[in-house]
């Protein structure tokens, strides 16, 4: 599906769209469900990345520190929450839509329920998220102000969607790292689709 033409890498297709990471140790690991569905522990470090790639195996991670203790040092723990530690990376001006800088990477410490997703975490300092109507997240903190998931050619130039309206996140899912997912990613911006929007798309892909 996202076959590459070794004759000419630099024609190859992507998608624009926030990708959604959680932090393995030392690494970073391309999240295994959306942020939507994602519940993550007190003490986690997840983070999105907004560029474009083909799938997760090429998505681009987070940039920056991503240590718990130094982004939660200054939110202190409360009873009947957790915090959860988000690094947001909105990318490089080569991955921006047309006419759009990204604002600078940075870190958020949220306290939220203990039964709280990753979206309602990155809902709580990263305003205004922006979705589709396939709950696809599209924007973090206004950014970017339109698109979402769109295709776009190895110029980095914008393409229509797919005639499906196939997104990034149901390439993904597809591929067997929902994001987005995609971010997402993804709320890719809560936030990469919904649990049961994201298993139609595993369906249909």
């Amino acid at each position: 599906m996202f076959a590459v033409l070794a004759a000419a890498p630099a024609q190859a297709a992507g998608y624009r769209y926030w990708s959604f990471w959680d932090r393995d140790g030392a690494k970073w690991a391309y999240a295994t469900q959306g942020p939507s569905t994602a519940r993550p522990d007190d003490g986690a470090v997840q983070g999105f990345r907004f560029s474009v790639s083909e799938d997760s195996q090429d998505s681009a991670k987070p940039r920056g520190a991503a240590d718990f203790g130094a982004i939660c040092a200054k939110t202190p723990a409360e009873n009947g929450k957790k915090r959860v530690a988000l690094v947001i990376d909105f990318g490089t001006p080569q991955d921006a839509p047309d006419g759009e800088t990204p604002p600078k990477p940075r870190t958020a410490c949220a306290r939220v329920a203990d039964d709280a997703t990753s979206a309602d975490a990155l809902a709580a300092v990263a305003k205004p998220l922006r979705y589709d109507s396939n709950a696809l997240l599209c924007a973090i903190a206004d950014y970017p102000k339109s698109g979402c998931g769109e295709q776009v050619s190895g110029n980095g130039q914008s393409e229509k969607k797919p005639a499906t309206g196939e997104s990034a996140e149901k390439k993904d899912a597809s591929d067997g790292g929902p994001s987005v997912g995609l971010i997402a990613g993804v709320a890719a911006i809560a936030v990469l689709g919904a649990a049961a929007v994201w298993q139609a798309r595993r369906r249909r892909g």
